[in-house]
């Protein structure tokens, strides 16, 4: 009886050794398999929170390279034709982005042969007058007319309540 009993010990022993070395191997299989899926979970994630870093930078440190539009996903009413020698620099992007640029590219997109004159002085009134020479009388009126609009608007939004009584009170 104990040689028998000696025998089923050891056939128990050998198959619960067995079951337990096939459950690694399935777990290992399951591990594995799984692994690809979690590596594109992690760069999804990283993804996505680089996406939201993004959304939360002010829009003046956001790179001028996500402002770029390609060509082929332009629509066909949107495509700038080539009137002229300044087509090429149209079509593309602007140069930085800057305020200045961003404007003068939106310009050039509605009318391609508009010119805008070279500021090259360092005095601002120096630079004014060579506009003034570049305009037409009509165009420098309208300018004239904008400027003051805009220094009547600095003024308002700068001033602090001291200056808008003293300002007030030298009129009066």
């Amino acid at each position: 009886r104990s040689a028998l009993g000696n025998k089923v010990t050891l056939s128990t022993l050998s198959i619960l050794v067995a079951l337990l070395i096939a459950g690694q191997a399935v777990t290992i299989y399951f591990v594995y398999q799984q692994s690809g899926q979690i590596s594109k979970l992690t760069k999804t994630s990283q993804t996505l929170q680089l996406e939201a870093l993004q959304r939360k930078l002010p829009a003046s440190a956001k790179p001028a390279s996500g402002m770029k539009m390609g060509l082929m996903s332009m629509p066909m009413a949107m495509r700038v034709m080539p009137f002229g020698p300044s087509a090429d620099k149209v079509a593309m992007a602007p140069a930085s982005n800057k305020t200045e640029d961003q404007v003068k590219h939106l310009l050039l997109q509605g009318d391609p042969r508009k010119k805008f004159p070279e500021l090259k002085y360092n005095m601002m009134v120096d630079n004014l007058k060579a506009l003034k020479s570049t305009m037409t009388a009509a165009d420098w009126k309208s300018f004239e007319s904008w400027m003051h609009k805009w220094l009547l608007f600095e003024t308002a939004k700068n001033a602090k309540p001291e200056e808008r009584k003293m300002i007030s009170a030298k009129k009066g």
